[in-house]
Parts: C-alpha cells; sequence; structure tokens
C-alpha cells in the first residue's frame, strides 16, 4: 500500500525521464522526472528537473494564476529574476509567486544543475514571456501562444450593452 504514496527515483534510469526542450527557445533543455502524478495528486505538480551544462529550463516567464518553486539538490545555476542574477547551489529554494516577476534558470556550471521543481496545476492560467514578446493561455492542457501586439485587451464594460 505503501508503494502507492511514495516514488524510488534512485531506481527510474535517466533515460526513462521526459526529455524536453521548450519549442521557442532552442537553448531549453532539461529532463524532467514527474513525481506527483505517480502518487496520484492532482492539485500540485511536482518533479525532478535536470539541466545539462550550458543548457537552459524554459523561457523568462511569469504566471499569473501558478505559484511555482525549486529547490537546487546538485550543481549549480543562474537565476534571474526581473533582470537581477543570483547563483544557486544545492540547498538553495527560490519561490515563485503570482507577482509578475519574470524568472528563468540557466545551467553555466560543468554538471547537471538538478533540482526539485513544483507548483500549482490549475485549469487554467496566463503567463507572460519578454523574450520572444508574447503571452500565453493556458487551458486544455495546451498552451497557447499570443504576441503582445496581437493581444487585446478587454475590460467588463466592454461588454455590456448600451443600446
Amino acid at each position: 500500500m505503501t508503494d502507492t504514496y511514495v516514488v524510488r527515483t534512485a531506481d527510474i534510469p535517466v533515460d526513462q525521464t521526459f526529455h524536453f526542450q521548450h519549442p521557442l527557445n532552442a537553448q531549453s533543455e532539461l529532463r524532467l522526472l514527474p513525481l506527483s502524478d505517480a502518487t496520484g495528486m492532482t492539485k500540485l505538480g511536482v518533479s525532478i528537473g535536470r539541466i545539462p551544462p550550458g543548457k537552459e529550463g524554459f523561457l523568462p516567464h511569469a504566471h499569473a494564476g501558478q505559484e511555482e518553486f525549486v529547490f537546487v539538490l546538485e550543481g549549480e545555476g543562474v537565476l534571474t529574476v526581473d533582470g537581477e542574477t543570483t547563483n544557486l547551489v544545492p540547498g538553495d529554494f527560490a519561490g515563485f509567486p503570482c507577482d509578475g516577476a519574470v524568472h528563468h534558470i540557466v545551467n553555466q556550471g560543468s554538471v547537471d544543475l538538478v533540482y526539485l521543481m513544483g507548483g500549482e496545476r490549475t485549469s487554467t492560467d496566463v503567463a507572460y514571456f519578454p523574450s520572444i514578446e508574447k503571452k500565453g493561455f493556458w487551458a486544455n492542457g495546451t498552451m497557447h501562444y499570443v504576441d503582445d501586439k496581437d493581444a487585446a485587451a478587454f475590460k467588463p464594460e466592454d461588454f455590456v450593452k448600451t443600446d
């Protein structure tokens, strides 16, 4: 019974992890080992991420509706938040509330950067990707990208009939 609630990560070969490259960032490369799915969790997504030397995680981004975190297990990385950088080493925790701060992780070291990562799993979310000048709308398991210049803004009163 307890095996339902425990993922023995040491028993999972690296080649059985999910190899990911963000489709809009050629420098993005990481391997993901989903943990929460295997235990039946549905509200919080938790994975182990592994970024090779010289590669990046995703794209610089900020979420409007999903908080995220990383906890460094091995290696070293560089975290950029709103243009300011700091080094990440094992034992460091970084949390990203939905405050508009754009964050991004790069492995500039010589070994893999390995970290525990997690965040909320909401059915919808909006993210901002300033490096590619796009907004992303998460719905039905898919991120839909819209160019900033094409994204129209509407207020509730825009939908009120005046006649």
